[in-house]
């Protein structure tokens, strides 16, 4: 299975991209893993019209990235549980999937287009997260749905 990552705008803190690289390393046991960065677009004018601008046309440079199953990450997405995830996965790769791309938007979301054109919405909580930092959280979430399948305890 390839597992995926499309998100907004470059990686620059180094302890971000040490740790997703720590969990890409371990998850190539698992899978083939990307990560995929498309540009952000930068906007001086915060009115709801200008952002929302914003959105549609980063959307449109992620859903040309899109590729097999695809999960958005979206605060009104349902919420799993890492168990959960990892029967998800699971059942994908049973059903023949060979790609699953997850989806992380910019600093203003995700435009409804791209939450439109994927497979399935999927929420981390309530609280909002860097849309950097959330990289990292997602690399660990689809390293330990492997090993939850694997029968490993490192989920515990």
């Amino acid at each position: 299975m390839n597992a995926r990552i499309v998100c907004v705008g470059k990686l620059k803190e180094k302890y971000l991209k040490e740790g997703i690289e720590e969990y890409a390393k371990r998850l190539s046991r698992f899978c083939k893993f990307e990560i995929i960065e498309v540009n952000e677009e930068f906007c001086s004018d915060t009115s709801e019209k200008s952002l929302e601008n914003v959105k549609i046309a980063e959307g449109e440079r992620i859903i040309s990235k899109l590729k097999g199953y695809s999960i958005a990450l979206d605060l009104k997405g349902k919420m799993l549980t890492s168990r959960q995830l990892s029967q998800k996965i699971s059942l994908l790769k049973q059903q023949g999937a060979s790609t699953v791309t997850f989806v992380i938007g910019g600093s203003y979301g995700l435009s409804q287009n791209v939450i439109d054109k994927c497979d399935f919405s999927l929420c981390f909580g309530a609280i909002t997260y860097p849309h950097q930092l959330i990289r990292l959280v997602l690399t660990e979430q689809i390293y330990r749905a492997f090993m939850i399948e694997e029968g490993s305890a490192y989920h515990k």
